[in-house]
This record gives structure tokens, sequence and C-alpha cells, in this order.
């Protein structure tokens, strides 16, 4: 069985700055990509950024050069840092994971953590 679980977040005012992340725990053989989307009051979840496990990183248009995404394979966890936040970065942010875990490669998400920027 695996596990993810999300921590930070919270409430900033624009031009702040918060850190997210996720760490992955159980049956874990390996982990292929990790991301993280979120997604708005009344809008479809969307992708915010990825890292694969060699590094390499893709970015959405809307946050790039403002967040960045990075993983510490040892720890088995991401982690977005977001800085001059905007209020349209008010969003409920998931990580998720894919996992190689027994025979059984899938995708794997975290509980939501709410990132909340006032004007």
């Amino acid at each position: 069985q695996v596990h993810l679980v999300q921590s930070g977040g919270g409430l900033v005012q624009a031009g702040g700055s918060l850190r997210v992340s996720c760490v992955a725990s159980g049956s874990i053989f390996s982990i292929n990509s990790m991301g993280w989307y979120r997604q708005a009051p009344g809008k479809q979840r969307e992708l915010v950024a990825t890292i694969t496990s060699g590094g390499t990183t893709t970015i959405a248009d809307s946050v790039k050069g403002r967040f960045t995404i990075s993983r510490d394979n040892n720890k088995n966890t991401v982690y977005l840092q977001m800085n001059n936040l905007k209020p349209e970065d008010t969003a409920v942010y998931y990580c998720n994971f894919n996992i190689l875990s027994g025979w059984t490669r899938r995708d794997y998400w975290g509980q939501g953590t709410q990132v909340t920027v006032s004007s």
C-alpha cells in the first residue's frame, strides 16, 4: 500500500511565497514522475509542474518564472516553491506520483492542500 501526504500551503498576500511538500511512503519499488496539479473553484484540475526521476522539469506557462519544482529521491519527496504569488494562484494543490509498487505501476494522489492568495 502507498500513501502520499502533503504539507505546507496556507494563506498569503499577493507577492508572497509558500512552499508545499509531498512525501510518499509504503511499498514503493520506484518512483517515476512526480508532479503538482491544482484545482480552483469551478474549474478543472490543471497541471502546474512535473519532474522526472532524472530531474527534467515541465512548468505551466501560467507559473513559469515564479514556481519551482524539485525532488529528493532519497526521501521520496517532491516540493513546489511558489514565489510572487497572485490571487489567481488560489486553488487546492494536489501532488501526483507515478509509482511502481509490487508488479503495478500507477498514479497516486495526495490529499490536497489549500493555497489562498489575497489581493
